[in-house]
């Protein structure tokens, strides 16, 4: 379980990707963020956490999910290309992925403050990318990886 011991240097980062596509990312070990922007990635700095959100199961008729599903760690500075296809090049960078379970964002709304009182909590996943707090990246990472008991039940 991330603990507080790299605290005062880790930054905690949301990434709006589709199930399918996180998947990807989990088995190859990478991040590709917003249609394979540079920018997103740029902003992370080894160490950081990364916690996908993914709206849908496909990009665009995906069923709906809204869920956290994956959880992972930069390993390291590097941000690269790579050639999907000819006319699709996009950046990606390295990422330690952690086991853990699917977390639905509705068991999460009123214990999150970029959600919570909020009648339109989706407005700040139209971006692709945000960064959250310590103790929000700590409350959605304690479920995911299974570290605490059901606290949703408490």
């Amino acid at each position: 379980m991330p603990n507080a011991a790299g605290r005062q240097n880790s930054r905690y980062w949301i990434g709006v990707v589709s199930a399918s596509h996180v998947k990807r990312g989990v088995q190859g070990g990478f991040a590709q963020l917003c249609h394979g922007k540079a920018a997103p990635l740029r902003r992370m700095s080894p160490g950081d956490w990364l916690i996908y959100y993914s709206p849908r199961t496909d990009i665009s008729k995906g069923e709906p999910i809204q869920a956290f599903t994956a959880i992972g760690q930069v390993k390291d500075d590097r941000v690269y290309e790579y050639r999907m296809s000819e006319s699709f090049v996009p950046l990606r960078r390295d990422i330690r992925y952690l086991p853990c379970r699917e977390v639905k964002i509705a068991d999460l709304l009123d214990r999150l403050t970029f959600t919570r009182g909020k009648r339109n909590w989706g407005y700040a996943f139209r971006f692709g990318h945000f960064e959250i707090g310590y103790e929000d990246f700590q409350t959605i990472a304690s479920i995911m990886l299974g570290d605490v008991e059901d606290m949703l039940e408490s």
